[in-house]
């Protein structure tokens, strides 16, 4: 109760300070009593999904991501604000403070001055906010294919092009627009790839979320098959469960889902996919992340029977994985498909040029193709959203990756 009571003193107290920007910029009142109007309906709908709301969960259903979305919106306006009119009242004390001690009579106030950095900070606090909300109606369905050719000196000669799609994180209790996610699964299946490979986050919280999205997701289809593992959400840790038993009821109930829906599920074990006598040994461990996240990824079981010089491919859920126990193992593993980051669904990233984003501060390989010790990594930006119900920058992924056998030349 105490948290709340400071944060909405805080929040009360950050929207009076920008009352005071708005009437020196507009001289009509309904201008900023409309303001104070939607601060205060976006505050009392955040404090209502977040505690009486009736989705269970410490996972962000769709009413309490949208109550959180519209938060961080308005947040982001007012701290832009904030930051310009907070330096001009610094400047003000200090220029008040030396005409009093040095015995000047000029007016301090600087009016004009106020107005002006005032126009500007609603001016630059107009992007972030525009461009919240634009991810949160647009940018979570803006879905981009990324294509790579990835080189290896041992990739067995019938696998020469070969061409696998990914996709990962779904999670399918926030979807808000069956058209949308129609158009997500046909250009997945356009791809036209050999291989489809899902690397977990079927759901936020539970096994029924995909119920309805369940059909729709059965008509990815890859030539050679479509293959999956569990990710973090999978498990169903993010809700109270009645029961022990209820929990693990969800878990077996999406395992049977996967299977329905036509997924290979790789629990801590592997297959091979052959061509004539060539063939490549295909790894899916259960989730390991770093910190406390669930460690039930068994590297040492789901390889044991593969030999030492298979060319191997790994799909693991959490990229930290890969940085902390994939790249040392004595198996090398040519190349692992992972997720999990979503690329925080906010960065700037313009090819050859800038990417970025806050999660880099927390994940060193967060998105895209990296390559350590001759073993290359592929991180998904995710195909749907948690949390904050949309994308800004970093865009829905669908990956594909084209497999070539090294020229000697």
């Amino acid at each position: 109760m105490l948290r709340w009571i400071i944060f909405v003193i805080v929040y009360l107290g950050l929207s009076f300070y920008i009352v005071q920007a708005l009437r020196s910029l507009f001289r009509q009142p309904w201008v900023y009593l409309l303001y104070i109007v939607v601060s205060l309906a976006i505050l009392i709908n955040f404090i209502y999904q977040f505690t009486a709301g009736e989705e269970a969960g410490r996972v962000l259903s769709r009413p309490k991501s949208y109550a959180f979305g519209l938060l961080l919106t308005m947040l982001s306006f007012k701290v832009v604000i904030i930051l310009f009119l907070f330096s001009e009242d610094i400047f003000r004390i200090f220029t008040g403070a030396y005409h009093k001690i040095f015995g000047a009579d000029k007016e301090f106030s600087l009016p004009e001055r106020r107005r002006f950095l005032s126009m500007i900070g609603l001016g630059i606090a107009a992007l972030p906010f525009g461009a919240l909300l634009y991810g949160m109606y647009k940018g979570k369905y803006n879905y981009k294919v990324l294509k790579y050719t990835l080189e290896f000196d041992d990739l067995p000669e019938s696998f020469d092009g070969y061409r696998i799609t990914q996709i990962s994180d779904i999670h399918s209790g926030s979807f808000d627009n069956r058209k949308k996610i129609e158009y997500g699964v046909k250009l997945i299946n356009r791809q036209n790839s050999d291989l489809l490979l899902f690397t977990g986050d079927m759901v936020n919280n539970k096994t029924e979320e995909m119920l309805p999205w369940a059909e729709l997701f059965s008509t990815l289809k890859a030539k050679d098959g479509k293959f999956s593992i569990l990710g973090n959400h999978d498990y169903g840790d993010y809700i109270d469960w009645e029961t022990e038993e209820l929990k693990r009821q969800n878990l077996e109930d999406l395992k049977k889902l996967q299977k329905d829906m036509g997924f290979d599920l790789l629990l801590n074990e592997h297959r091979y996919l052959k061509k004539g006598t060539d063939k490549i040994a295909l790894v899916g461990v259960e989730n390991w992340g770093r910190g406390g996240f669930k460690k039930a990824g068994d590297l040492k079981k789901a390889t044991s029977n593969i030999a030492k010089d298979d060319f191997t491919i790994l799909m693991s859920h959490d990229p930290s994985h890969w940085e902390d126990e994939v790249l040392h193992d004595d198996k090398h593993f040519h190349l692992t498909l992972s997720g999990h980051t979503h690329g925080m669904q906010f960065g700037i990233e313009i090819p050859g040029w800038v990417k970025w984003s806050p999660i880099k501060w927390r994940y060193k390989y967060w998105a895209g193709v990296y390559k350590e010790l001759g073993q290359f990594i592929n991180v998904n930006r995710g195909f749907g959203f948690l949390g904050y119900p949309g994308r800004v920058g970093i865009w829905p992924e669908i990956t594909v990756i084209t497999l070539k056998k090294k020229s000697l030349t």
